[in-house]
């Protein structure tokens, strides 16, 4: 019986082994026929970008050519009377081209050009101007930036070329270029157009597909623009030769065929064995048992436990490997890319700060985001600002920081801007909704780039900012990972640096990065008075907050610093809208009234600022905790490195020559106190102040609510509100002298103990 059983499982593996053959030959065969039909598809979508390519840069070089010979033909024309004098000259070259955005006339020697601060006067508008005497009057066209708006430039003699009597350096619109530019079809593929050479190329406008791999460059005659393309790569193994694809898959099948035919066809009657059949091998009439039907499960959708409360006002923020994992930020990138997708969006920044977790946080992120159909543009290691930035220049309105801020070490979270709006309260909560009711597409195939933002970066900032004597200032990053990038922007700008805790370091081993704590401001002070420095300034764990130090070693608070600010806005937007948090001092308003401007007081929280800067076109606007967000001469969001150019901008250039500590001087302070924190347990700060609003009474004050409570007293002011970043209660008292600020306390103290007897008061 024992040898039956063999022989008979012997043959059945012998009638076996031709259908697997012939079915992998078969199988093979259809994979080498695919193959040969994406090579060929391949071979073709090449053909259809490098056309394209090749219309994009013939579109894109004759409108440089028709706007070069506008500007040419329109010199022609000018009077020769005019042409002594350079004003005049510039106002016949504007009479004749309405469309010219800038114009400047220089010497036929260009020596003014060849004697200026580079760092000023700008090294590529240098390199075009005398690139001109080279190139017999024919410099290439360019594009530069000016206060964030893109132009083309060219340079242009007046007169014969070899003897010219002047040269004229003209700027105009960018966006004739840009129109022509992406009226071309991609075909499927990718075209950038750059400008410059391999060591500082930089990208002016892009379409098609961002997973494609850029491959080719053609240059744009007359310019140093050139157009890149590249096309989706294919999944193709086998060498990129159809005929020899085609060879493979014709083998393989017909192989695959005969086999298979064989198997049902066999050579002849095969030779029978018998076998001797035992009567136990029989079985009579025994019925056989029914099986069951089988029913195979339908694998159940993995559903990711979410702690709610990691939902804050304004950004999502746990602790690493308890509330915030992977899985979290990989089910938080699937939800953001569902609202996307929503809003027809279909690309965003990613971006992290120092912390330890952040390239795991930042990988799982991005991957949720790909499974949601979304493109992810992959910045690295870079401040919060940096990544805004990178939003504005790429023009996806969309990014993610992952960041715990100015939170320990442990901590970690997200920073969410989609469409240009910055998330808080409501569409924070929504994220969590989604997650929870599992509405979370996975069925997308989102691309990934990685791209390098911040040599751009800094390069917009000092294009624009300069400081006009070199200032010595102590830069304290605290290890976050402003320390990449503030250092090189402040002696960008012309100042002689100092870093102190520039390395970043995930741990923090010196201070918490937090600038809103003067004790974490201690090592700065005496860096300042120790090396002579003018003033010292310190960034939060991602950037975007700053605190500064006097020479003495007085921090300046952020509400002083935001009246420096409002005075040099004011001076070019007279009435411009001005708005402060609830934290700021009173005597904000006055000053902000004294320059022309409009103050507006607002509920504290980055996210809730810029939606009302978006809300009244305010051109400046600031945080007590060191949040300043600049709409004149910048894009409106909060960034500390920003701001600390700026301030050293207004200190260096200051008419009178004053001294930093004299300028100080001018802003008015009474005796205040920084914020005062009370723990609480979760949740339970926002209880306490719902029941102090309906219970606190305060004699001779007036009441404002928008964010906590804060009375307003004729010589200072009081305010207790519920912090949405962590479970406290931030206190700040501000008063024109000490009897007044006691007096305010004690009112305090006395109505905040009528809530909560037991409540331990830090003041």
């Amino acid at each position: 019986m024992q040898t039956a059983g063999w022989r008979r499982g012997a043959n059945d593996w012998r009638r076996l082994l031709p259908l697997a053959a012939g079915t992998l030959l078969l199988g093979l065969g259809l994979f080498c026929a695919w193959q040969t039909w994406l090579i060929a598809v391949e071979q073709g979508a090449a053909e259809r970008v490098e056309q394209s390519q090749q219309e994009a840069v013939r579109a894109v070089g004759e409108e440089i050519a028709a706007t070069r010979t506008r500007a040419s033909e329109a010199l022609a024309t000018i009077d020769p009377i005019v042409q002594d004098d350079p004003a005049l000259l510039a106002a016949a070259v504007r009479r004749r081209l309405p469309q010219v955005l800038a114009v400047e006339v220089y010497s036929a020697g260009l020596d003014e050009v060849l004697h200026a601060d580079y760092r000023t006067f700008g090294y590529a508008k240098a390199a075009q101007l005398l690139a001109a005497q080279a190139d017999d009057g024919i410099a290439p066209v360019q594009s530069v930036s000016v206060k964030g708006e893109r132009r083309l430039s060219l340079v242009l003699p007046l007169g014969p070329a070899s003897q010219p009597r002047a040269w004229l350096w003209l700027e105009f619109p960018f966006a004739p270029i840009k129109q022509r530019f992406t009226a071309v079809s991609p075909a499927g593929g990718r075209l950038e157009l750059r400008q410059g050479d391999e060591r500082g190329e930089l990208s002016l406008l892009a379409t098609g597909s961002s997973a494609a791999t850029l491959a080719t460059v053609v240059a744009v005659p007359g310019s140093s623009f050139s157009v890149s393309a590249g096309r989706p790569e294919a999944f193709i193994v086998l060498p990129r030769s159809w005929l020899l694809a085609a060879c493979l898959a014709v083998l393989g099948i017909a192989g695959g065929a005969y086999v298979l035919w064989r198997r049902v066809h066999p050579r002849g009657s095969p030779d029978l064995e018998t076998e001797e059949i035992m009567v136990s091998d029989i079985k009579l009439n025994q019925p056989q048992p029914a099986r069951p039907a089988v029913r195979e499960a339908a694998p159940a959708a993995a559903r990711v436990e979410v702690d709610a409360g990691i939902f804050r006002a304004y950004d999502v923020r746990g602790v690493v490997g308890k509330t915030l994992t992977a899985e979290v930020a990989r089910v938080l990138g699937q939800a953001i890319g569902a609202l996307m997708r929503e809003k027809q969006l279909t690309e965003i920044v990613v971006g992290r700060d120092g912390r330890l977790s952040g390239p795991e946080l930042a990988g799982a992120l991005a991957d949720g985001l790909r499974a949601a159909g979304i493109d992810v543009i992959d910045v690295g290691a870079v401040p919060t600002p940096v990544i805004y930035y990178a939003t504005y220049r790429f023009e996806t309105g969309s990014c993610v920081a992952v960041t715990g801020s100015h939170n320990p070490p442990d901590y970690n979270g997200f920073k969410i801007m989609v469409g240009g709006e910055t998330l808080s309260e409501g569409a924070i909560q929504d994220l969590y909704r989604r997650i929870r009711a599992g509405d979370l597409p996975g069925d997308g195939h989102g691309g990934l780039r990685q791209v390098e933002i911040v040599p751009d970066y800094i390069e917009r900032i000092t294009s624009d900012v300069q400081a006009e004597r070199a200032l010595k200032v102590v830069v304290d990053c605290g290890n976050g990972i402003p320390g990449a990038v503030a250092p090189q922007v402040l002696e960008g700008i012309g100042c002689e640096v100092i870093p102190l805790y520039c390395e970043v370091d995930g741990h923090f081993p010196n201070h918490h990065p937090d600038p809103s704590d003067p004790h974490n401001l201690e090592d700065l002070i005496l860096a300042v008075k120790k090396t002579g420095a003018d003033l010292g300034v310190a960034f939060d764990g991602d950037g975007d907050r700053l605190g500064v130090v006097s020479r003495e070693g007085e921090i300046i608070y952020p509400d002083r610093l935001l009246m420096l600010f409002a005075r040099d806005v004011l001076s070019r937007r007279p009435g411009a809208t001005i708005i402060y948090d609830v934290k700021c001092t009173g005597h904000l308003k006055e000053e902000i009234l004294a320059a022309g401007g409009s103050p507006l007081m607002w509920r504290t929280g980055h996210s809730l600022i810029k939606a009302k800067m978006r809300e009244t076109g305010a051109e400046l606007a600031g945080e007590m905790s060191g949040h300043f967000f600049f709409k004149e001469r910048w894009y409106g969001f909060d960034d500390g490195i920003y701001a600390g150019a700026r301030l050293l901008e207004i200190l260096a250039g200051d008419p009178a020559g004053r001294s930093p500590e004299e300028i100080f001087a001018t802003l008015p302070k009474g005796v205040s106190t920084p914020e005062l924190k009370i723990p609480m347990a979760e949740g339970e700060h926002y209880r306490f102040i719902e029941k102090f609003k309906q219970s606190a009474h305060f004699e001779g004050a007036t009441l404002v609510t928008i964010d906590g409570v804060r009375a307003d007293w004729p010589d200072g002011w009081g305010l207790v509100r519920a912090s949405n970043t962590t479970p406290v209660l931030v206190l700040r008292f501000d008063a024109d002298d000490k009897a007044a600020l006691k007096r305010i306390q004690d009112a305090f103290r006395a109505e905040l103990l009528k809530v909560e007897p037991n409540l331990k008061l830090p003041f």
